[in-house]
């Protein structure tokens, strides 16, 4: 038996309690195991899952291409669509930027995924 019991899964209500081997809810009722919390909360912190443009998983080390023409703060040239980023690494960034990567002629950047499409 573990000290503390996950909140339940359909109302966040946090005073769970055993029943046997299911884990159930007094304020909505809901009923389940604590088996599949554990795994699915072990899932979410350890994987992380971030997507391309359209819709292709991303992981360390791929190729992109940018999908569409960026300003780049203090410069006064642009990234344009087209351009090769090589061994990007995906990060938790602020404001939406997930990838870290260094691009020719830039440098160092911070890219959002939704600007960006894996080559294949």
């Amino acid at each position: 038996m573990s000290e503390t019991l996950p909140p339940c899964p359909n109302c966040n209500c946090e005073y769970t309690y055993e029943m046997g081997d299911l884990l159930v809810c007094p304020e909505c009722a809901h009923e389940w195991s604590a088996e599949s919390t554990m795994d699915v909360a072990e899932a979410t912190e350890t994987e992380r899952i971030v997507k391309d443009s359209v819709g292709n998983r991303l992981f360390d080390g791929d190729t992109v291409t940018i999908a569409k023409d960026l300003k780049v703060k203090g410069s006064s040239s642009s990234l344009k669509v087209g351009t090769k980023v090589r061994n990007i690494r995906l990060v938790n960034g602020a404001d939406g930027h997930d990838i870290d990567a260094k691009v020719d002629g830039f440098g160092q950047m911070m890219l959002k995924s939704s600007v960006v499409k894996k080559v294949l």
